[in-house]
């Protein structure tokens, strides 16, 4: 069973349109500008493809070249959604570029020189392909593995598109009978494959960056922009790891807001949030960029460090001066800004939850003490099973009246 080179062509432009049409709905459902430069890019290539097709022959020459000059907005729109979908701005000038080209090449080639102007716009298109890969290339989050196949079909598809044209041109310029060649065939089944091809990395790409969008937000807190308790561990699992690998310790925080309730209490939770994202602030700005930190609890935070515990305490004392020095007047009064902070360090490879015990009864140790200062702990605990034994069985109650013992 065989088709013509046009039956091929109305196929190709038809899977083209309905992926087109679904590309669209989906971007304007989910709010993703970038699926709707993809959708309508289709939808104004199958259309200027499939009008070609269909009464090309009875088309005059102003309207062949606007249905050309549409194809290559179409190649230009294809290129442009790419980059949408990696929060750059459309490239206006560069959308029409191509079309320009063409309209310039149309006017300026005699008749005679038909496939040469083939040659000129399968370039065209290729270098749109080209681009479009380049920008998908661009998402470094991707691993290589996963990245490959967003390069590979715009590129393939640039050098399909080129060989049939080139093949022609060069090797059999004066063959009539090229035009229903193999390669034609091929060209035209490796259209309705790219669209397809196109459409699976378009949705693969989307559902990745849904699929890290959403992990992202399951490990981070909304309120302050750090990691919560779950983002925490398992960061800081990754440096433990690294670190232990080079043989270096690692240093714990904790961090605890001094009369937190009574905050919120006398001002309000709104004035209680401020506290929150103002100490978050502090945390950030006053570690190193390589340091990590979290919210762990209500009032509660941790960071990781990379360090000696000496250099950890180093590094406490000047968090517990900043946020004390950037205290808070509102109506009420004075918003007294004082943290509490337990430090521990531990040798290459000791667990998070270890120096996380160790910390957090340092920090008992700073409450009692009078709070506002930093306690450093003296040793790990002999026993992790223990220790959580041991908090596990006291009342969240009770601990408040322990500290404030």
């Amino acid at each position: 069973m065989s088709f013509d080179t046009s039956t091929l062509y109305l196929f190709a432009t038809m899977v083209a349109g309905m992926l087109g049409a679904m590309l669209l709905f989906f971007g304007n459902q989910e709010k993703i500008p970038a699926l709707k430069w993809w959708g309508s890019a289709y939808l104004l290539g199958a259309a200027s493809v499939a009008a070609s097709t269909i009464a090309g022959a009875m088309l005059g020459e102003i309207a062949s070249q606007a249905l050309n000059v549409a194809g290559f907005i179409a190649c230009g729109m294809v290129w442009n959604a790419a980059r949408v979908f990696h929060g750059r701005k459309p490239n206006i000038p560069g959308l029409v570029l191509g079309a320009i080209a063409w309209v310039g090449t149309a006017l300026t080639l005699p008749p005679e020189q038909q496939m040469l102007k083939l040659t000129i716009g399968a370039a065209i298109i290729a270098i749109y392909a080209c681009l479009t890969a380049a920008e998908l290339w661009r998402e470094r989050r991707r691993a290589t593995q996963r990245r490959w196949p967003a390069l590979a079909i715009p590129v393939l598809h640039g050098c399909v598109l080129l060989l049939p044209i080139l093949l022609g041109n060069l090797l059999r310029p004066h063959d009539a009978a090229f035009g229903n060649s193999i390669w034609v065939t091929v060209f035209s089944v490796e259209l309705i494959l790219y669209a397809i091809g196109t459409v699976f990395v378009i949705f693969m790409l989307v559902s990745d960056r849904e699929v890290t969008a959403h992990k992202t937000a399951a490990s981070m807190d909304p309120l302050t922009g750090m990691f919560n308790r779950r983002g925490f561990a398992e960061a800081c699992a990754r440096v433990i790891e690294r670190e232990a690998q080079a043989g270096r310790p690692v240093t714990v925080m904790i961090f605890d807001i001094d009369h937190f309730k009574s905050i919120n209490d006398r001002f309000g939770h709104p004035a209680g949030d401020e506290i929150l994202k103002l100490f978050s602030a502090v945390v950030v700005n006053s570690l190193r960029i390589t340091d990590l930190s979290g919210r762990i609890g209500g009032e509660e935070f941790a960071a990781l460090l990379p360090c000696s515990l000496e250099e950890g305490v180093i590094a406490a004392e000047r968090v517990r001066e900043c946020f004390q020095a950037s205290g808070i007047v509102c109506e009420e009064g004075a918003v007294e800004t004082t943290v509490s902070i337990g430090v521990a360090g531990g040798p290459a490879g000791t667990e998070l939850e270890v120096l996380l015990a160790a910390a957090d009864t340092a920090l008992y140790q700073a409450k009692r003490g009078g709070r506002n200062r930093v306690e450093a702990a003296e040793e790990l605990p002999l026993s992790l099973e223990n220790w959580r034994r041991k908090t596990a069985g006291l009342a969240p109650q009770a601990r408040e009246r322990q500290i404030a013992a």
